[in-house]
């Protein structure tokens, strides 16, 4: 690609990221962070995560196998793995051929995902291996309609969702690419140059956008280089003033380096971040339930996968301090959610069926975590009306349960979610606040929940702090 015809490339896909009316969004951090986030994305609260992609096939390691592999400073176990296994000539590519996805059936997916409670998913369309998930016009021959399953794998899971559920539709997308020359000639000048946003990186966010409109845009892989190497203001102002999705779409805040916690609609922080306080700013702690890998691994135990009381205190404790929580699984390579996954995600989805009153389209109380109890976190209905306290571990040979944070009145009503007992029976704990419920009437067949359970709260007010 000659100079002027590069130059004419760039005016025609990046430019036109640029706003143009004068009650649009301005390209820069002050007027894109003033854009309200979509009400639908905090009522939702839970997402799933889907990393999916070449890293399947080897499915050692983590998904981040490539690098470990072939990066700056390789794993000697990695190493050892593919030289014991594969041929002297083995690369990367070859295993693009292997991913065949022959028992992928997104609709047998988005019937888990629905059976699960989220309310979004967010599926890898391209991750750091370059690898695009759908047919990319920028992508070639490192693509799932080129190599490997030969079909568009992204636009069938978005039609099947789109088809049989009510979930919202959302698209990872990896900024940089390990060892895209591109990519690496604009490294080598300093970032100095940008030859891979331009032609790579940009075109690519507004071509998954155009055809299949997410309703979440997760940027990811921009740590190396500022956000004006990527610009990222212009894509954003394009996103919310011109893009099909402008007005639904919420997106991250991974845009550039030192760009984390700082700018974006919704602040990721880091991956698995979970402060256990409120913040001002919405929040999403995204985690695996494989706790060593985003990607499927073929080498996990057991023990290596979140229990289902481990998934729901991560739930618990984020929607109470104002989070969402995005859960992932890894897909394998030949297209199948592992039982162990489907499992934890229905198991998910039952304990929301009786529970998910005190979670969907609440908001933090003025407490989160229990002043006495640590094992009790609140939220509240949008009127403040109610408040519900979420118990995460029922205590052994009790007939007692204490909260120190409400103030009752005579009006207090306590119920147990899923319960059929009815009303529970109470005292207060103190002149200056908290309660005492009895559960003495509570026995196992009448909780519906096995492994978090949530007190429903009426006509209470939150315990006065001493100054």
């Amino acid at each position: 690609m000659n100079s002027f015809t590069r130059a004419i490339f760039i005016a025609v896909v990046c430019c036109s990221f640029v706003p143009f009316t004068k009650e649009q969004y301005t390209p820069d951090w002050t007027s894109l962070d003033s854009r309200p986030l979509p009400a639908w994305y905090d009522e939702s609260k839970i997402g799933i995560f889907i990393h999916w992609g070449v890293f399947s096939v080897p499915s050692i390691s983590s998904e981040w196998m490539w690098w470990s592999w072939k990066g700056n400073d390789p794993s000697s176990e990695v190493v050892a793995f593919i030289n014991k296994n594969y041929p002297p000539d083995w690369t990367y590519a070859d295993f693009a051929a292997q991913f065949h996805a022959e028992f992928y059936n997104p609709n047998e997916w988005v019937d888990i995902f629905a059976a699960s409670g989220a309310k979004y998913i967010v599926l890898t369309s391209k991750h750091h291996e370059g690898f695009t998930m759908w047919p990319s016009k920028y992508s070639f021959n490192w693509n799932a309609m080129d190599v490997g399953p030969k079909r568009d794998l992204l636009g069938d899971l978005a039609n099947a969702i789109r088809n049989r559920t009510n979930l919202v539709f959302g698209l990872y997308h990896s900024m940089f690419e390990w060892f895209h020359p591109l990519f690496l000639e604009d490294k080598q000048n300093g970032f100095k140059t940008q030859l891979f946003p331009d032609m790579k990186t940009l075109p690519e966010l507004k071509e998954i956008v155009e055809s299949y409109k997410p309703s979440v845009v997760f940027s990811d892989g921009d740590w190396d280089a500022p956000d004006t190497y990527w610009n990222s203001t212009g894509f954003l102002a394009w996103l919310y003033n011109e893009s099909p999705v402008k007005d639904t779409v919420v997106v991250n805040d991974r845009w550039g380096t030192g760009m984390e916690c700082h700018h974006g609609g919704y602040y990721t922080c880091g991956d698995r971040y979970n402060p256990g306080h409120l913040l001002t700013h919405k929040w999403e702690n995204c985690f695996t339930i494989d706790k060593h890998s985003w990607g499927f691994l073929r080498t996990s135990n057991v023990d290596d996968y979140l229990t289902i009381q481990e998934i729901l205190g991560q739930v618990i404790i984020t929607v109470s301090t104002g989070g969402n929580v995005l859960i992932n699984v890894g897909p394998t390579s030949y297209g199948k959610i592992a039982p162990i996954y489907e499992e934890r995600l229905r198991q998910m989805g039952a304990w929301l069926k009786v529970n998910g009153e005190g979670i969907y389209s609440s908001i933090p109380w003025k407490y989160q975590n229990d002043t006495t109890n640590p094992h009790i976190w609140y939220t509240s209905s949008k009127d403040n009306q109610t408040v519900y306290a979420s118990l995460l571990v029922w205590p052994n040979n009790t007939t007692e349960i204490l909260l120190g944070a409400p103030v009752s009145s005579s009006n207090t009503t306590v119920t147990l979610l899923g319960s059929n007992v009815g009303p529970l029976n109470w005292r207060s704990a103190s002149e200056s606040g908290g309660i005492i419920i009895d559960v003495s009437n509570i026995e196992a067949y009448s909780l519906a929940s096995d492994w978090a359970w949530i007190f429903k709260l009426q006509n209470i007010t939150p315990k006065q702090i001493n100054k």
